[in-house]
Order: C-alpha cells, then structure tokens, then sequence
C-alpha cells in the first residue's frame, strides 16, 4: 500500500464492531444456554478465530440477516475437539479460551501461527495452575502450543502483577467451573468487557475497588447457568483512534465517527487527545448492553507533546503506535511510560513504532518501558509493519502528513481487526 499526504479529510464514518466485545459474545454466547444474537460483529481474522476454535468445540454458529447467532449450549455444552485447536494470530482466543477449557471434562491443544506462539502464555499458566488445572506449554518455553487436560478447579484469589484484561478474564471464566470464589486483584483496572456482560449473561460476579490505591479486584462465583442474549456490538474505540488521529493532524479535516464504544477502561485516547489540545466532542452519549457509547466529533487542532505515564496506560496500550504518530508532529516533547506491556504484544511495539518513526526522519528513542517522542515534521519512508496491523494502520496515519510517499509493507496484515480499514479513508476524500 502507497499512501501519500493530503487535506481536508471530512465526512461521517462508522467504524468496525469492537474486537474485544465480539470475542466475548461468541465466547459466552457459546457456555450459555440458548441463542446470541450477535450485531455489528467484527469480522476480522482474530474474531473469526474464535468462531472457527468454538465450532471444532461443537458449538452451531451461523450468520443470518446481518447477525451472528450462537447456539449455546451451557457451561457443560462443549465437546472434544477432533484436533488441535487453531488460534490463529489472536491472543485473547487463547487466553480466555484456556480459562474455559481448563474446567472442562476434556483435554485439548491450542496452537496458533508463529507470532503468536512466541507471546508469554506463563501469565496464565501459573494463576490457572495454582486453581488446579493442568496446562503444559507443549515446547517448555512458557509459550503455545498448550496442551490442557482436565483438572478439578478450585476458586482462589490472585494478585496479577500487571494490569491485564486478558489474564482477569481467564481466570474469571475458569471460576464459572471452580469450587467457591475466584478473584483477581490488579494494580489498575484493565478493561472491564468481561465483568459487564458476564454480569448480563446472568454470571455472579462483582468489582470492588480499594479506596487508598488504584487497585481493582473482580470475583466470581460458580453459577448453574448463563442465559443467552441480544447484543449489538459498539464500534472499537481501538479502530476510531486512527481517525481520531487523522482528524486531528491533517489539515482542514473534520470528521465524525458514529457509535464508538468509550468504557472508561478503553477510552484513555480521548484523554490524551484532549491534553494534547485535540478539539473533541463527544456527541449522543448514551448506554447499551452496560457500555457506553458516543458519537466522536473531531477537527483539526494545533497538538502539543505530553507526559503519559501511571493508570491511563492500560487504557490506551493498543492506541500507543498512532499516539506515537500524533506526537511525531505535536510542538514539543512527549514522554510514555509504564508501557512495558507494548514489548509482547505481535510485535515489540516499543521498538517497531520508534524504529518506524526514526525512518520518518523523527527524533523518536525507546525507552525500557516506553518511548520518547520529539515533534516535528515527517518524510515519507518504507514502513515495516512485521505483519503487525496496528503499526499498519498507525504509519498509514503518519503517512498523511508526510512529505512524500510512504509505502506500508505487508499492509494487508490489517484484516486481522479491520479488513475495511483503507476502504474507510475513501468515504473521507
């Protein structure tokens, strides 16, 4: 993909259903008893991994009239899968997927492409271990393939050393099959998508936060059952940041991007946007389904670097390559913190994002758990993505408003969270 600058993005867009959520409801829509209907589902590759991990479970999942439906079959429903189960590319298939799998009466083996065999699966091994279940890293390195057989769960209370959705929920879906309470206690909140609808699904499950740090714990009880649901996906937050972003640095731009999800444990761009001095409106706000949502009104502003460090972190960490992107061309210096998670993401996105920008011609260095970001003026490079679709997506930003061309290498990587996401530019020009 060639990308070149312009001006004057404007129109009304509409972004992908939120990738987290979709996971979730083909996740829950499956140990419930009855039928999901799933709308405005993202149909990206990671998501439609965890369809493909569900149906070899022996899950019925169809696409009607617009909709996804989910044949639930319990939270006893599932069967044994006839082979390893292929995760594709997607962490949060294999991570939330253990924590149901780990109580089930079955073994099973989950495995997915190289990258995402490279990524840490310890921090779910060790706290899942500990409630009883046996899950073995197949090659010894902590990493997938995983091999699960069945164990007799019991409920425990874990101190997460990180901030993690993806290490709560896991453990949080185990509890649904453990004896008694499951908890998981972590320095800050991380998205809470689980907690809200398990909470709809009919689950007894709970946040309490600490009064004198910003401390977070979840619990959950065993219940006989969750019951299916009728949900309408809001738009990823993760996929409006890019136009977020547009809207901000090309000149003459203003665009509004219609029912984003803004959960307050997601929605830490908009934050940052503001403090950067992004002139943002937040239009029609209103709640579904337990989230909220907006309409995103933005326009071209005058940016400034910033200090982004401590609890909004966990936030933004997916949004971090196209505010890299921002702070490449904001007056001033702007500092990001705390970030360590970025390094085992499908990529050291630490390194990938300052690596990018330094081909740019930015003034950009790592840091052991972030980046430093001098502002000024981009040039047109060749990106490498390493089939990464948020550096993708970001350097297509950064591509906007540099001087001359910029290709994206292996830009089709982008299909893993939005496959329509260079089709959208062509509703703004």
């Amino acid at each position: 993909m060639e990308l070149c600058s312009l001006t004057g993005l404007k129109g009304r867009i509409s972004v992908p259903g939120d990738k987290s959520i979709s996971h979730r409801c083909i996740m829950f829509g499956s140990i419930a008893d009855g039928t999901t209907e799933i709308r405005n589902f993202l149909q990206g590759a990671d998501c439609l991994a965890t369809i493909r991990c569900f149906r070899a479970l022996g899950i019925d999942i169809e696409e009607k009239n617009s909709a996804v439906i989910v044949h639930g079959r319990g939270l006893h429903g599932l069967s044994a899968p006839n082979d390893i189960l292929d995760v594709g590319n997607s962490g949060t298939t294999t991570r939330l997927l253990s924590g149901i799998l780990a109580g089930q009466s079955f073994g099973s083996r989950l495995s997915g492409d190289e990258s995402l065999n490279s990524r840490p699966m310890k921090r779910i091994i060790e706290p899942l271990t500990q409630m009883g279940a046996h899950i073995t890293s197949i090659p010894g390195n902590g990493c997938a393939p995983l091999l699960i057989a069945p164990g007799s769960l019991r409920g425990i209370h874990y101190d997460s050393p990180v901030a993690s959705a993806q290490v709560k929920s896991c453990l949080l879906l185990a509890g649904l099959y453990a004896e008694g309470e499951t908890s998981v206690t972590e320095p800050s909140l991380s998205r809470n998508h689980t907690e809200l609808m398990l909470r709809e699904f009919g689950a007894d499950i709970r946040t309490i936060h600490a009064l004198d740090s910003t401390k977070a714990t979840a619990s959950i009880r065993p219940c006989r059952e969750l019951y299916g649901q009728k949900i309408t996906v809001p738009g990823d937050i993760s996929s409006a940041a890019y136009f977020i972003a547009a809207g901000l640095i090309v000149p003459d731009s203003e665009i509004l991007i219609e029912n984003v999800g803004i959960n307050p444990t997601r929605a830490g761009i908009l934050k940052v946007c503001e403090d950067m001095g992004g002139d943002i409106t937040l239009l029609n706000e209103r709640t579904e389904g337990g989230e909220k949502l907006a309409d995103i009104l933005v326009k071209t502003s005058r940016l400034h670097g910033i200090t982004i460090e401590g609890d909004i972190i966990p936030t933004l960490i997916d949004e971090i390559p196209v505010i890299a992107v921002m702070a490449a061309v904001a007056e001033g210096r702007t500092v990001i913190k705390d970030a360590a998670e970025l390094k085992v993401k499908e990529t050291d996105r630490i390194e990938t994002v300052t690596d990018n920008l330094k081909a740019m011609g930015c003034n950009a260095t790592p840091t052991p758990d972030g980046m430093i970001v001098n502002g000024g003026s981009l040039k047109g490079a060749s990106i490498h993505t390493l089939l990464d679709h948020r550096i993708a997506m970001a350097f297509s930003i950064a591509a906007l408003v540099a001087e001359g061309k910029t290709k994206i290498l292996d830009s089709k990587c982008v299909d893993v969270s939005y496959p329509t996401f260079y089709d959208t530019f062509e509703q703004l020009l």
